[in-house]
């Protein structure tokens, strides 16, 4: 059977920053999905834009052009499908909302929503999404690092 990845933002630019400190972990498990399908939603390709090309929150910013041509780039990896959204925030995290602890799981909450309804798992580093989805939605979600929950 096929599965579907959702990368979350953070992965995304992991695996595309060959210094970022995840990047051998996101590169690892690209390599190692085989047939599977993964890929990007809009969320998490205007999180992309909007980090990568912020020189006040990424260290070596990029033109957007540049951060462009790189999300073209990934969409050219094999396995890659985009994600589209249809449904509202609150119908996606309707399942599992009263685990969303803060504002800072709002997005996070949403791409665990999509992947939910898309039968798939939202491909991340933050142990929080684990704790949201709890026991019922915890095979929507792949952890890839250690990275503290927020």
């Amino acid at each position: 059977m096929t599965r579907k990845f959702l990368l979350d933002t953070n992965v995304l630019i992991a695996l595309t920053e060959a210094g970022h400190i995840h990047h051998q972990n996101a590169q690892n498990w690209l390599n190692s999905s085989g047939e599977h399908e993964w890929g990007i939603c809009p969320l998490t390709e205007m999180g992309f834009l909007r980090i990568t090309t912020n020189s006040k929150s990424y260290p070596n910013p990029r033109t957007f052009g540049l951060a462009i041509a790189i999300l073209e780039m990934v969409k050219a990896f094999p396995g890659f499908c985009y994600w589209e959204i249809k449904d509202s925030w609150v119908a996606l995290t309707a399942p599992f909302a009263s685990r969303i602890s803060g504002h800072q799981q709002v997005t996070d909450a949403y791409l665990l929503g999509l992947a939910i309804k898309e039968d798939g798992m939202l491909v991340t580093f933050d142990r929080g999404v684990a704790y949201m989805a709890g026991d019922e939605y915890r095979q929507n979600v792949q952890l890839l690092g250690a990275r503290p929950a927020a």
